[in-house]
């Protein structure tokens, strides 16, 4: 398991992360919703071992993650971050295969050309392959940064040892078919064992695929459970200050939200312990 234990953070003079903990399981998804500014992404930054923190640690298993040189942690963790941007005209496919560098003297080359043809694949990104990263448009980037990233948690047969992808924004640039398809995929490793967690924004979309939702609201957890146990609309009222209703929706089986128009802005979260549910 990668987990947060009490991590808080400090940017600017500013506490962004306060005492907040979290659990990644390996098979399951966890995505974490909340309001610009909340500390999502600093949170998925911190458990990738790439943001400092003031107190607590960042565990995967029983050892700190500032206890794993880069490289170990590398082939344990991959991070799509928000935001990354090439300025070189590096093939599609040369991009993708920097996911394999930590692996290399690990594992032999067929194994690392059959993990770079996968991620193209299930990314649908086998066709831009042979062009260059600067000249496609801002979705076809974010696909190619997530087969970048596929590449790299993708394990050869036989080996069970847990990978942790971490995602931030992971649907932002795509186009409904290309969302839906992610956090489908998202699903799908999940259920081969890794442990997927996700900053995303579309609370519809954290309600569809989600095993765990992790509502982030000023630095603090203010829930964490299944979605259809915490996207309740005054949790999200409370949150991110709109008013919505919820309607059950029998052929997916989730519950789906839909905003009745009012804005009444963010609430203070009280300090107190972030509601939580059973473990799924």
């Amino acid at each position: 398991m990668l987990s947060a234990d009490n991590v808080s953070i400090d940017l600017g003079g500013r506490r962004v992360l306060d005492a907040l903990s979290l659990d990644v399981k390996p098979g399951a998804v966890t995505i974490i919703v909340g309001p610009n500014g909340a500390g999502k992404s600093t949170l998925l930054r911190a458990l990738s071992g790439e943001q400092g923190i003031a107190d607590g640690e960042v565990v995967i298993g029983s050892t700190r993650i500032t206890d794993m040189s880069p490289s170990r942690l590398a082939r344990k963790r991959a991070l799509m971050p928000q935001h990354a941007s090439l300025s070189f005209p590096f093939k599609v496919r040369d991009v993708v295969a920097m996911g394999r560098e930590p692996f290399r003297h690990f594992t032999d080359p067929d194994a690392d050309s059959t993990a770079i043809d996968w991620a193209l694949e299930v990314t649908d990104t086998r066709k831009l392959a042979n062009r260059p990263y600067t000249r496609l448009s801002g979705g076809e980037q974010q696909r190619t940064q997530l087969a970048r990233v596929l590449a790299q948690t993708w394990r050869q047969p036989g080996d069970i040892t847990p990978r942790f992808l971490l995602l931030d924004e992971p649907t932002a640039s795509l186009d409904l078919a290309h969302q839906h398809a992610t956090l489908h995929l998202a699903g799908e490793l999940a259920g081969q064992g890794a442990g997927v967690v996700a900053v995303v924004h579309d609370l519809n979309l954290a309600a569809l695929y989600a095993d765990t939702v992790a509502v982030v609201s000023h630095g603090k957890l203010a829930a964490l459970g299944h979605p259809s146990d915490v996207l309740f609309p005054d949790l999200i009222q409370t949150v991110f200050g709109l008013t919505v209703r919820r309607i059950h929706d029998a052929e997916c089986g989730r519950h789906l939200i839909l905003p009745t128009g009012h804005h009444a802005g963010e609430a203070d979260i009280p300090d107190q312990k972030p509601v939580r549910v059973a473990a799924q």
